[in-house]
């Protein structure tokens, strides 16, 4: 340190001006040992010249911004200093660039972009696969804001937002190649209300949440960008559902132009209004014995346009938890029950892993902050030394401060970067814990399947025993009772009607049992090469930038070899 006369001026220094930091611009000694090899009159912070030289590009251009490339070439064509350049080279010391304008360059070689939903080598919808991969490629963009006519007593009073949507393919089920679309937030929920009736059993993608609160909250651009990045993810799941994507919904809702000819799905109010309406009806025999309707056995009671079953499903269920008779039917799949249980396993340890994820990123973030502030520290404390020197040992000090500097503003850069490689390769982990409400969402409809099938059962047995006792009464009767022979035609209509109920129900309730084992075959594959591909690209990155950031410190250690030979 400076001796105590000099603390004065040293204070005065200690807080410079801007323009003055800015003017400051650190560099690396070609040779690591050139301050010791060389007298200390040839020593570089020795010379009577301003102190600014710059720092060396690495010969990885990871190390190295676009405009400090830029600057490094200017500066090699055009050896006269000035200032401007200067200031624009230590003002990308002080600001290391954000993830958004790093430029990438994973030690596994994958680049991001999602073709069937899945990673490929071009993020560019321009360049198609291979003509003899089936490929489906979606893309959302181009959000503009629309009025709603149709629904708006005063003009320009409702508005909403609709997205652009490019799609290329070669699947034979599409007319074309490449077409687009606009299409709106309603349009995406009457699609997934589609997809989510047509094919029960299904591990199909969950939709984006409407986010209505937030839409207010947050900033509308903020939020309507976040809105297109949610259904780009969505639509490209779809895709890559080998079922899904081949769908008639899906194919609609991409292809035809204009307004969605999807039927869209009556809201729950006038669901239960009808409901309600036909409740009497069912009750005082207007209909057919309140037989439950063919045509809607196929979807789960909870819609609320038959109260009636609703009602006797819920009985149903309750005589399952709490009482003592077996059901008529129950899941006897042992193997699907194992996965099941397994599942849920699976995707407690998945939370779990995820939120470590999240404290990793966490961590890695806050350390590559902390290493860039210690960097500038450092380029402040060599300004200081540099400019108030009087001794060589404190120009030589300097350097050796400017060295640790340099290392410090590369290493934060590498942990900058480090951090966006582990959160694209982690990122699986959250993809999975969401891909666990499909997989739940399919086991309810199977659930939901197989408590109809047990109602019915109940149903058909309750009307065969009220059946048997009508004809046991009416027969003690000479000529027969012929109020209880019409009741008992009537319940012989009825018993009809479940019957067709009742094995519409069972087919609804196998379809749905295959439906879940080829889709748990196939989450088995999946995961097991996702999370294959996800831990090497995670280890390969890791052990990568970890070698680089030794190989930074590493250049340090030999520049200040010097002082471990002075202790010896």
């Amino acid at each position: 340190m400076m001796g105590y006369e000099n603390q004065g001026h040293e204070e005065a220094h200690l807080y410079a001006t801007p323009a003055e930091m800015e003017s400051l611009v650190l560099t690396d000694n070609d040779d690591s040992s050139h301050h010791q090899s060389q007298p200390n009159h040839h020593h570089p912070l020795s010379s009577s010249l301003p102190f600014a030289a710059q720092i060396p590009t690495d010969d990885d251009h990871l190390l190295a911004s676009p405009s400090f490339l830029t600057h490094s070439q200017s500066q090699s064509q055009n050896p006269i200093p000035n200032h401007s350049s200067s200031s624009s080279s230590f003002k990308f010391i002080l600001e290391p660039p954000s993830y958004a304008d790093a430029v990438f360059r994973s030690f596994d070689g994958d680049h991001i972009n999602e073709t069937n939903g899945h990673d490929s080598s071009s993020g560019d919808l321009s360049s198609s696969p291979p003509s003899t991969v089936e490929y489906l490629s979606i893309s959302v963009s181009d959000p503009q804001k629309e009025q709603d006519l149709a629904n708006s007593l005063v003009s320009g009073g409702n508005t909403y937002v609709t997205y652009l949507i490019t799609t290329r393919t070669n699947l034979p089920d599409f007319n074309g190649s490449e077409f687009s679309v606009r299409r709106r937030f309603k349009d995406v929920v009457t699609l997934s209300d589609r997809l989510s009736e047509s094919y029960r059993g299904f591990f199909i993608p969950i939709r984006p949440d409407k986010n209505v609160v937030e839409s207010q909250v947050m900033q509308k651009q903020e939020f309507v960008e976040q809105r297109r990045v949610a259904l780009e993810k969505y639509l490209r799941r779809l895709a890559a559902h080998p079922v899904i994507r081949r769908s008639d919904e899906l194919r609609s809702f991409l292809e035809v132009d204009g307004r969605l000819p999807l039927v869209r799905n009556t809201d729950v109010a006038s669901r239960m209004l009808d409901g309600a309406v036909k409740l009497p009806r069912q009750l005082f025999g207007e209909s057919v014995g309140g037989a439950v309707d063919v045509s809607e056995v196929v979807q789960p009671a909870k819609g609320g346009r038959d109260l009636l079953r609703l009602f006797k499903e819920l009985k149903q269920s309750v005589t399952n938890d709490w009482g003592g008779a077996k059901p008529p039917v129950v899941e006897e799949d042992k193997e699907f029950l194992e996965k099941k249980e397994k599942l849920q396993d699976f995707e407690q340890q998945i939370s779990n892993v995820s939120q470590q994820a999240e404290s990793l990123v966490k961590a890695q973030q806050d350390i590559g902050e902390t290493m860039g502030q210690l960097g500038l520290a450092f380029v402040k404390l060599t300004k200081f030394e540099t400019e108030e020197a009087v001794y060589e040992t404190q120009r030589v000090r300097a350097a050796d401060m400017k060295s640790v500097a340099t290392a410090a503003v590369k290493a934060s850069r590498l942990y900058r970067e480090l951090t966006a490689q582990t959160v694209k390769h982690l990122d699986k982990l959250h993809e999975y814990l969401g891909a666990m409400l499909a997989v739940n969402q399919a086991f309810s409809d199977r659930s939901s399947a197989l408590l109809t099938v047990q109602t019915l059962l109940s149903e058909l047995s309750s009307l065969h025993l009220r059946i048997e006792k009508l004809e046991a009464a009416s027969s003690k009767i000479f000529g027969g009772d012929r109020a209880r022979i019409r009741k008992i035609d009537e319940l012989k209509e009825t018993v009809r009607a479940t019957e067709d109920a009742k094995s519409c129900a069972i087919r609804e309730y196998e379809r749905i049992k295959e439906n879940n084992k080829n889709e748990l075959e196939r989450l088995d594959k999946e995961r097991h090469d996702d999370f294959f591909n996800m831990l090497k690209g995670f280890v390969v990155n890791q052990a990568g930038y970890a070698e680089k950031m030794a190989s930074v410190w590493d250049m340090v250690a030999e520049e200040t070899i010097g002082y471990a030979k002075d202790g010896s």
